[in-house]
């Protein structure tokens, strides 16, 4: 992915994702938030390239993250980039919680290789016309090819009925991280 389209894929994501509770749940709450959210999203960008696919759509409004645990293997590179994490966005006394938090959510994936749709985001300017049920779409159509389950999670409510309209069905609801976190799967 060229700088500019990183750098779209950055913009659609912070916007998108500025007020979750699970993205603000990882990143340390202070003055340097947003940068710190940046780093988060550089860090995803990172392992979906590695291991899976980002995703821009040609008008630039929005995009996806989607990993495939078929393809994620430990790599000095990427043992790299979980440091830059701690150190950028979590914080080396929050480490401890953020590892809970994911040891958590693995708990309810499957065993067998799926598809983890870990971002979807449209540009806030043209949320409504679309753009998020195309790129669900692709994303679906992807897994079906391969064979594989789509696993996401949300802690946005309005998002809720817009997963269950694609026909995906509630794995569990997690609600012992201080906010709730619903896990969906098709």
């Amino acid at each position: 992915m060229n700088p500019t389209d990183k750098n779209h894929v950055i913009n659609i994501l912070t916007e998108s994702f500025q007020d979750n509770k699970s993205t603000n749940f990882v990143i340390r709450q202070d003055r340097k938030k947003a940068k710190r959210f940046r780093s988060l999203i550089e860090y995803s960008i990172f392992y979906g390239e590695k291991f899976g696919e980002v995703f821009l759509s040609e008008d630039k409004t929005s995009c996806y993250i989607i990993l495939d645990t078929e393809k994620k293997k430990l790599l000095w590179s990427s043992l790299i980039w979980d440091l830059r994490l701690v150190l950028k966005c979590i914080g080396i006394a929050r480490v401890s919680k953020v590892m809970k938090r994911e040891a958590l959510i693995k708990s309810h994936h499957p065993k067998e290789d799926f598809i983890h749709l870990w971002y979807i985001g449209v540009s806030p300017a043209k949320q409504g016309e679309g753009k998020g049920t195309k790129l669900m779409q692709t994303i679906i159509e992807k897994a079906q090819s391969e064979n594989k389950k789509i696993y996401l999670e949300t802690s946005t409510q309005r998002n809720f009925k817009f997963y269950e309209s694609f026909g995906f069905t509630e794995v569990v609801t997690l609600d012992q991280l201080g906010y709730s976190l619903k896990m969906f799967s098709l």
